[in-house]
């Protein structure tokens, strides 16, 4: 072979090597993605996916040495990766859809009620089963992308027929751009895709690539007719795929919800799903929305969670001319403010697209499918005085401070510091930040989470604003059906305690569908022992991960190692 082919031969290799790697980044980050979402905790999934996979991709490098023939063995590599990476979504779905129909199942046939349906023994363990099946195809693709560097390396070595020439340099330089390429394209393009059709997009590059490299040492390759019937075969199957994968997959994930959904919808950083039952007739139906599979308001009792989480703040400060709500993307506590009247109202929200599906008509066959959402907030985000702002809100309030911004109400209406990425919204630096834009007269509220299952983390909460310079710092909570018991946090800058501002008010300034003066007061009151220990709980300082952490061993230990199972369980009440 003549030195200009050798070398046109290994820049192909190379090529077909970046492409590889950065179709192994994608599976990486797509494997994590779902399964955060059909496991209820992104976090927890996100990271043991990429240990999994790095841990594998080592192992896949130790055995490559086992595949006697590089050539054949890099050709059936690709084939494998493009049908396991393809299929993987589907199947993980599918196996979680079957753990959620099978009891739905026995108790349909046996006639059960409710109470009785199927829920341990066998059950319980198709379930755990079901939760490892991401995990597995993490660590089957990582051993599979693990082999590719070590073969390309031998053949690099035989093309030149010198060892010298399996430079490592050359070949991990190429790999790391190609995965570096990979993420790129799936943080500006791939994310928010439906999930079959990325993966079917992916596997297509795989087998793509695969071919290329059969076409060129299609003579060294053994079983190169029977390596091109099964690339066909899976070619077709890829092509089923990219057809409806997208309504298979859809139908699947309905399954994991009681209720029949009638929305579904994959943005930048998050997946949204909305759900609705009919209870009876003559009442309207109940819509629940999810954010990564878990319950963020049920339309029957969402007026209660907001009430909590508004009127105490705006009841209790001087002034309403000037609000700011961080987060409250689904503009349900934007309704509530709006009703006192004030000057304006800025709120921040990370997601624009949450904000969209609570704010747009999205009409699909001449129906708006997001009407009930529409109706929910009552048409908040068309009030002329609201003023958007979409960013991080750690980063976004940054320019109000610039511009010496005051505030009568700030409402932080964040979820739980569950992610790394919220535990920084929960410290005493943003707290502290908060602070100064909060006027002297001024009252904060904040969503805590629960003080019956969180105790730890509502009592951390608590001590992190009263660090950040506020001088009176209190809790309160309520009942919240969907939720259970809720806590808040209040605090103001200056003058009387924000319960002693309550206590004064002889009767409530605003009428309220759920609360009355004594509801609100009560709220106020906790169990005798409830704040015994609490110096031992430490204030939550950026970079600490206090919340975080305190967080998740809260509901460890409060649900025990059915706490993850709960989460995803969520679904289906």
């Amino acid at each position: 072979m003549s030195l200009n082919r050798v070398t046109l031969f290994d820049i192909t290799i190379l090529t077909l090597l970046a492409i590889g790697a950065g179709c192994g980044l994608v599976y990486e980050y797509l494997l994590s993605h779902y399964a955060g979402r059909v496991l209820g905790t992104m976090e927890v999934a996100i990271y043991g996916i990429v240990t999994i996979m790095l841990i594998s991709m080592g192992a896949g490098s130790f055995l490559s040495r086992k595949i006697a023939d590089p050539y054949t063995g890099f050709a059936w590599l690709e084939l494998l990766l493009a049908l396991l990476g393809g299929g993987s979504i589907l199947i993980i779905g599918g196996v979680f859809a079957l753990s959620h129909l099978l009891p739905q199942q026995i108790a349909t046939t046996f006639a059960l009620p409710p109470d009785l349906t199927p829920s341990g023994g066998f059950i319980l363990w198709m379930e755990g089963v079901a939760r490892t099946f991401p995990y597995l195809f993490a660590a089957l693709l990582g051993l599979l992308i693990g082999m590719e560097i070590p073969l390309i390396g031998r053949i690099r070595a035989e093309l030149y027929a010198d060892q010298r020439r399996d430079n490592p340099g050359v070949i991990y330089g190429v790999d790391y751009i190609g995965a570096g390429i990979g993420a790129i394209l799936w943080l500006l393009w791939m994310i928010t895709m439906e999930v079959t059709t990325a993966a079917a997009l992916t596997a297509s590059l795989n087998l793509l690539l695969g071919l290329i490299f059969w076409w060129l040492f299609r003579e060294k390759v053994r079983g190169a007719t029977l390596l091109l019937g099964a690339n066909l075969l899976v070619a077709v199957s890829l092509l089923q795929l990219f057809d409806n994968g997208q309504r298979w997959s859809n139908a699947m994930e309905e399954i994991l919800y009681k209720d029949h959904v009638i929305l579904q919808q994959q943005t930048r950083y998050q997946r949204l799903v909305v759900t609705e039952r009919f209870i009876h007739p003559a009442k309207p139906p109940l819509y629940t929305f999810y954010i990564n599979g878990r319950t963020q308001f049920a339309s029957n009792d969402e007026f209660i969670y907001h009430a909590l989480l508004t009127y105490p703040a705006m009841a209790a400060a001087a002034r309403h001319e000037q609000v700011l709500i961080i987060g409250g993307g689904d503009g349900l506590a934007l309704r509530d403010l709006l009703r006192w009247n004030p000057q304006q109202v800025t709120l921040i929200d990370l997601d624009p697209d949450l904000v969209a599906l609570f704010r747009d008509p999205i009409l699909r066959q001449g129906t708006v499918v997001n009407q009930p959402l529409l109706a929910a907030n009552k048409g908040a985000f068309d009030d002329p005085r609201v003023k958007l702002h979409f960013g991080d809100a750690f980063t976004a309030v940054d320019p109000l401070l610039a511009a010496e911004a005051m505030f009568d109400v700030i409402i932080v209406d964040l979820p739980d510091p569950g992610h790394p990425d919220l535990n920084r919204l929960y410290s005493s630096r943003f707290y502290g930040k908060l602070y100064n834009l909060l006027a002297g007269d001024g009252v904060i509220a904040i969503q805590s989470t629960s003080p019956y299952h969180a105790r730890n983390t509502f009592i951390c909460i608590g001590k992190t604003v009263k660090e950040s310079g506020f001088s009176h710092v209190e809790q309160y909570h309520h009942n919240v059906p969907s939720f259970g018991e809720w806590g808040w946090t209040i605090a103001t800058k200056e003058g009387r305690s924000p319960r002693q501002r309550l206590q004064q008010l002889q009767q409530l300034p605003l009428a309220d569908p759920w609360l009355t003066r004594g509801v609100l007061l009560a709220t106020f009151e906790f169990g005798k022992d409830f704040y015994v220990g609490s110096d031992a709980i430490k204030i939550n300082h950026l970079g600490t991960m206090t919340a975080y952490h305190y967080h998740h061993q809260d509901w460890m230990r409060d649900l025990g190692s059915g706490y993850f199972q709960q989460q995803n369980l969520e679904k289906r009440l």
